[in-house]
């Protein structure tokens, strides 16, 4: 069997704080909860996805200090630009959107950006060959 991606562990200096953002924003729920290294670590993941991939979060991380041009991220497609723009303003209003909604050429589409507590940054697309629609597209 080749490898295959199962998860991303991040050390973040507040895990509550990531734990509320990847909810509110990603749809995401914690999946397990346990004491490990003398504080609490925690896995998410998309409904549905609790088997194929989470995000597992630890204490102890540094924030992240990017560059609004640097474009190091997790991606998440939404089914619409309506959707984008949606994640956006709630984004604007809590203070973290980092890049406002814009289209780009394929296969990149519609996105925005928000930081998350940690520092990292998350993009929110639409009309990317990955996620809802993907099965109408392809790559070139």
């Amino acid at each position: 069997m080749p490898p295959t991606l199962t998860h991303v562990a991040l050390h973040v200096p507040d895990v509550d704080a990531c734990v509320a953002f990847y909810e509110q924003f990603c749809a995401m729920r914690v999946i397990h909860r346990r004491a490990g290294k003398g504080a609490t670590i925690v896995w998410m993941a998309e409904l549905g996805k609790e088997h194929s991939f989470i995000f597992v979060l630890m204490p102890g991380g540094q924030s992240r200090q990017l560059a609004a041009d640097d474009y190091s991220h997790f991606g998440f497609a939404l089914g619409s630009r309506a959707q984008v723009d949606s994640i956006a303003e709630q984004a604007r209003l809590a203070g973290c959107l980092v890049w406002e909604p814009r289209d780009e050429a394929y296969p990149v589409g519609y996105y925005c950006g928000v930081r998350d507590p940690a520092g990292h940054y998350v993009e929110f697309s639409y009309g990317q060959p990955l996620g809802p629609g993907a099965e109408h597209m392809a790559l070139p």
